[in-house]
């Protein structure tokens, strides 16, 4: 799109914003000439910047190792996260819904287990061992689980 350099550019009605729009047309139109930077303002010499880098081309693809990067400078720029209080705190809390859940069977307990007891009981004698068979099948299914994870981790012997 061709822009005339006389072209008149509404105001705004807020000063500072106006001041900033007049300093990022500046810059815009500086860079486009190429003026000497050298008499700009520090304000337009930033905006001169992006506006340079937005007129160069993108590259073409990314280096092969990009990501190898990227994750070394997270690593170098990540502060040294010290877990030991996030750890003692989820162990705080874990027992003290621990302690809650006690607290709650001990007190309201009676009112639900007496009924599931009863329920239970009425059951035929081999029902009561579905519960155990699915115990023993999501602990089948967790061990599973977590063996070729054991498996890759260990050294070939």
């Amino acid at each position: 799109m061709n822009h005339d350099l006389d072209d008149t550019i509404a105001a705004f009605d807020d000063a500072a914003r106006e001041r900033e729009w007049q300093a990022q047309e500046l810059a815009m139109r500086r860079e486009r000439l190429r003026l000497d930077a050298a008499a700009d303002a520090p304000r337009v010499r930033r905006y001169r910047r992006i506006a340079r880098a937005l007129r160069e081309p993108l590259d073409a693809a990314l280096p092969a190792d990009f990501a190898q990067q990227v994750a070394a400078r997270a690593a170098a720029a990540a502060p040294a996260a010290d877990i030991g209080f996030e750890r003692a705190l989820t162990l705080a809390l874990g027992g003290l819904l621990a302690l809650a859940a006690v607290v709650v069977t001990t007190l309201y307990g009676g009112t639900w287990l007496s009924p599931l007891v009863g329920a239970l009981s009425a059951l035929q004698p081999l029902a009561g061992r579905w519960p155990v068979a699915f115990a023993a099948c999501m602990a089948v299914s967790w061990l599973l689980g977590s063996w070729p994870r054991h498996a890759r981790l260990s050294p070939p012997a």
